[in-house]
């Protein structure tokens, strides 16, 4: 994407460790309605000194405010000179569509970071390209930030993060994810998504499926990785199944560091015990 409309609403602005927490609305062109998003810039950024961002995809039922507020990064963000980016999960709005049951794992808040191919679906999520052309050019065009970026996220918005990283390497330094969706062409959040977004055709399901992706990827394409998973999550057996993801790096050997955690479950808790270590992982790659 060449062109981006830069018109923007400020909704809020909170200073935070010496930079700015922002939160802005504006029309999504590739969602076809209107979209919010959220910045914190660090007291470095400047004009002559542009910094590099960190994205940062949530997880079902979330939305750009959950990570800004629970996670506990700006400290540290702050410290190492690193803009974080949160966008929604979802587009949203009149004439958006959602599940009929009003799931909270279809439809509204559970966009999957994928583009969608069937009605009514199509319409509107599309959120690979959103969160991989649009909205950067959005924040590189407004604020003061390179075109260093690193991505992350937590369940729905790690499955995000990997399969984005996994198929655009360039446009990524790093990536990292809590407690992902690992394999989700084989579990039932990711079969009842993709059932819905994208049809029928399961081969048409694997391109946004971080374990097959990584199983598949070259040497060429490989990006540092780091995933944490606390074992204690309810969700862990039926749902993220980190062991395939694991499994797919060993055979071709991409540089994924998997850590499990005894005792940490599938909340903030568990991501602010631990984002300091992906900031720092994501720091050392931005700055090169």
């Amino acid at each position: 994407m060449t062109d981006v409309n830069t018109d923007v609403e400020r909704l809020s602005q909170n200073k935070s460790f010496g930079g700015w927490h922002k939160q802005y609305r504006h029309q999504s062109a590739v969602l076809n309605c209107s979209m919010r998003f959220a910045i914190f810039l660090p007291p470095q950024a400047s004009n002559d000194n542009p910094v590099p961002v960190l994205y940062w995809l949530s997880g079902l039922t979330c939305s750009d405010e959950n990570f800004m507020q629970k996670a506990g990064a700006q400290r540290l963000a702050a410290e190492l000179g690193i803009a974080i980016v949160a966008p929604d999960t979802s587009p949203r709005g009149d004439g958006v569509a959602d599940d009929p049951q009003g799931a909270y794992d279809l439809g509204l808040g559970a966009g999957f970071y994928l583009n969608a191919t069937q009605p009514p679906w199509a319409a509107h999520y599309r959120m690979e390209d959103y969160v991989l052309q649009e909205l950067p050019a959005l924040i590189e065009a407004l604020f003061p930030v390179n075109d260093k970026r690193a991505i992350s996220g937590h369940s729905m918005g790690g499955h995000g993060a990997l399969t984005l990283a996994l198929k655009n390497p360039q446009r990524f330094t790093s990536v990292s994810a809590f407690s992902p969706i690992s394999n989700p062409s084989r579990c039932p959040w990711g079969i009842k998504a993709f059932s819905a977004y994208l049809g029928n055709d399961r081969e048409q399901w694997l391109a946004y499926d971080s374990s097959e992706l990584m199983r598949n990827s070259p040497a060429s394409a490989h990006l540092p990785a780091l995933v944490d998973q606390g074992l204690a999550d309810d969700f862990l057996s039926n749902q993220l199944h980190p062991e395939t993801l694991e499994d797919a790096a060993k055979a071709s050997g991409y540089p994924l560091t998997l850590r499990r955690h005894e005792g940490y479950d599938h909340s903030y808790y568990f991501i602010s015990s631990f984002i300091d270590d992906h900031l720092r992982f994501h720091a050392q790659y931005l700055a090169g």
